[in-house]
């Protein structure tokens, strides 16, 4: 395996990685609502995604936040921009994904033309 591909799909594996903490995040607080004294959670992972290379990932990075580590956020949970979240979240979920499926595909092409 090429090691730029073993590289790429390790930075595509951490954002999927990442995706699915704030996705749990905004479920909690989605599934919060209502509860009395819940803190908001939140999950944002600029920084660290922020350190990838190419200008998709810097653009994600820039969107999504500051930080990989899921922070109690002061406020009351608005549901509408937890929705909001959500899509966006799924958005960079779709574009992570069919990143993913094309070095798979890659790699398939790569060990076919080996044989």
């Amino acid at each position: 395996m090429s090691f730029g591909l073993n590289k790429q799909l390790d930075k595509t594996n951490m954002m999927l990685d990442l995706i699915t903490i704030k996705q749990q995040a905004i479920s909690s607080n989605i599934a919060n609502v209502s509860t009395p004294g819940y803190v908001r959670q939140d999950v944002s992972f600029q920084q660290y995604v922020g350190k990838l290379n190419s200008p998709l990932e810097t653009k994600m990075a820039k969107t999504i936040g500051p930080c990989p580590l899921m922070e109690e956020r002061q406020g009351k949970v608005n549901i509408a921009e937890e929705l909001m979240a959500m899509q966006k979240n799924s958005l960079f979920y779709s574009v992570a994904t069919r990143r993913a499926n094309s070095l798979i595909q890659e790699l398939k092409t790569v060990a076919q033309l080996g044989k």
